[in-house]
């Protein structure tokens, strides 16, 4: 959750979304196939007219299911070096953001910036989209997303 999602979830509230926090059934112990699963049966369940996905990391295994479904999304840190997300990636029609940083291995700006969706590289940042132990560009970081988000939120037609 922290802080990346934490603070997305306060702005999409503050907007006047409704959130739906999800947690792996198998917490840190969770792998890509039953993430998969879970985030399919957690869009299966959503029955909202408006809707929005946001998710970091494994998270991001909802990618595929989301262009299947024409859902928008605020991608940060995507596994673009999984086959199937990387695939889903060239398929993003409805609006989405893709949000990752140079140093993550999981990143692949090209694949990115070839895509659909907005996209916002955070130079030299990690997976955590983080610069190690140095707070003050970690921080720049933070804001910088949730600005982005913020942005491609505002952006939002109201009836995606």
């Amino acid at each position: 959750m922290a802080p990346l999602l934490y603070y997305a979830t306060m702005l999409l509230v503050d907007r006047g979304w409704t959130v739906r926090p999800i947690h792996w059934d198998h917490g840190d112990r969770t792998s890509i196939e039953a993430a998969t699963e879970q985030a399919r049966r957690e869009l299966d369940a959503v029955s909202a007219p408006v809707h929005l996905v946001v998710a970091k990391s494994l998270g991001t295994v909802a990618l595929p299911d989301a262009v299947e479904r024409g859902l928008p999304g605020v991608w940060l840190t995507p596994i673009l070096t999984d086959p199937r997300i990387a695939a889903a990636v060239g398929g993003l029609s409805a609006p989405s953001l893709l949000v990752g940083g140079t140093a993550d291995p999981a990143w692949d700006g090209d694949l990115a910036h070839a895509s659909a969706a907005h996209v916002l590289e955070v130079i030299g940042a990690d997976h955590g989209l983080d610069f190690g132990s140095s707070v003050d560009p970690s921080l720049d970081a933070l804001r910088l997303v949730i600005d982005r988000i913020a942005s491609f939120v505002n952006a939002l037609p109201a009836t995606s």
